[in-house]
């Protein structure tokens, strides 16, 4: 009985210790796959730094495309503004084209009249530019065919201005077109008159009188009031001080009309004059020769050529240098992606 327990007990023993040829085969013998049902070995996640790094390139893309379409803006309003408002002056003066072609003969004459009363009677008194609350009421009144206070409109083929007058000098007229100086004589024409007609320059958004700057003498500019047209021939170009007048007075059987505006550009510190002496009206032929002459390219245009380029090539290389190199994965992290894989 004893022999055979220990018997039982070595065969145990050799069956719960393996031998060094099956410890050899488990060494080498490859991992088991684990099976479907169990669970895969979950990545690794990624780190939070490497969430900032992503959020942050976003952003930085975001911040310069917003930058750069700022940049567009901002360019580009000066001509979208001048366009907006040259289209209202180009409607303004339809506008009052049609309700002159509706006045009656009779009335356009009355009106006519009137205003050529008013022209004599600053011939004979002088020029003031201070007007009482009567004086200025009847002013108003004069050459008024819409109620709107257009009395006309000025054409300066030299600088492709093609605006409507209205009466006085307020702001709310120098912001959108030309305004006539009041206490001066209307823009008709005739002998012993002198009218004087003011425009804003540097504004962002009309050019208005900004290149006001560029006529010479013997430039011509002329103004229609009802269906009349007036030529002038601008004669002299002065800069004065604001408070000087002189040559904005009356002289004795001539026919003037000076075009002021500021200057120097964005200081205003003093006035520039542009007097013109009238002459007779020109033929079709010679109106058109002085347009084609006139045509000259714009600053803004070249703005706008030069800047959208620029403004676009400065965003590439914003872009290019903000983008940062993605790092190399250590090699741990690479054997472990072979690993999973």
């Amino acid at each position: 009985m004893d022999e055979e327990k220990r018997l039982e007990t070595a065969d145990t023993d050799t069956q719960a210790a393996p031998s060094a040829e099956e410890m050899t085969s488990q060494a080498e013998a490859p991992a088991e796959k684990p099976s479907e049902t169990e669970a895969p070995e979950a990545k690794k996640p990624v780190t939070k730094k490497k969430k900032k790094k992503k959020h942050g390139g976003i952003i930085s893309t975001v911040i310069l495309i917003v930058l750069f379409l700022t940049g567009v803006c901002i360019l580009l309003y000066p001509t979208f503004s001048n366009w907006w408002n040259q289209m209202h002056a180009t409607r303004a003066i339809a506008s009052y084209k049609e309700a002159v072609e509706d006045l009656s003969e009779k009335d356009r004459a009355q009106m006519l009249e009137a205003a050529e009363a008013y022209n004599a009677r600053l011939a004979r008194t002088g020029v003031h530019f201070t007007l009482s609350d009567n004086e200025l009421a009847e002013y108003k009144r004069l050459l008024d065919v819409t109620g709107t206070g257009i009395m006309g409109y000025i054409q300066i083929p030299a600088i492709s201005v093609n605006l409507p007058i209205y009466h006085t000098t307020g702001e709310s007229v120098l912001q959108i077109a030309v305004g006539h100086m009041e206490g001066t004589s209307l823009p008709i024409g005739g002998e012993s008159t002198h009218a004087s007609l003011s425009g804003h320059r540097g504004l962002p958004s009309a050019r208005l009188f900004t290149d006001l700057d560029r006529m010479r003498e013997g430039d011509i500019f002329t103004i229609t009031v009802f269906d009349q047209t007036v030529t002038y021939r601008v004669d002299q170009i002065r800069i004065v001080e604001p408070s000087n007048v002189e040559d904005l007075q009356i002289v004795e059987g001539e026919d003037y009309c000076t075009l002021i505006t500021c200057t120097p550009y964005a200081v205003n510190t003093h006035r520039m004059l542009v007097r013109g002496t009238r002459i007779e009206n020109l033929t079709e032929e010679e109106a058109v020769q002085v347009r084609s002459e006139a045509r000259k390219l714009p600053t803004y245009y070249a703005m706008f050529g030069v800047g959208i380029p620029l403004l676009f090539l400065l965003l590439v290389i914003l872009m290019i240098f903000s983008r940062k190199p993605k790092p190399k994965k250590p090699v741990d992290e690479l054997l472990d992606d072979i690993q999973n894989a």
